[in-house]
């Protein structure tokens, strides 16, 4: 659990079922869903050599969560997941993208985002 800029402690979680990472924050009678970051796995490689790709592609954040810096948790602990399951990440949404310049410590987890790449996204 990481806290947000108030101090409300957060959890992220991946959604397979919705392909997305949630974030929840505690909340009075529970946790509430404040936002998330969607993805879709892509295979790529050679067949003897296939990679996995965790393609980021929208990230959104409630409004009525902003200011909280929950964006930034959220987008951190998809990373770190994404990293731990040995996925390639590739920052198509924005939000991933900018993170990622700013944090080159992902660069050995990443690939561009290419041509192919968003031609599969659209299909």
């Amino acid at each position: 659990m990481t806290a947000d800029k108030t101090g409300a402690e957060t959890t992220v979680r991946d959604n397979p079922a919705e392909r997305r990472y949630d974030i929840h924050v505690d909340a009075p009678g529970g946790e509430a869903l404040a936002g998330f970051a969607e993805y879709r796995d892509r295979v790529s490689g050679t067949d003897d050599a296939p990679t996995t790709e965790r393609v980021f592609f929208h990230t959104e954040v409630d409004p009525a969560f902003g200011g909280r810096g929950l964006a930034t948790i959220l987008v951190r602990e998809a990373l770190e997941d994404a990293r731990a399951r040995n996925l390639t990440i590739v920052g198509v949404c924005p939000l991933v993208a900018s993170f990622l310049k700013k944090h080159p410590e992902y660069a050995d987890a990443t690939a561009p985002v290419t041509p192919a790449v968003l031609e599969w996204l659209r299909s």
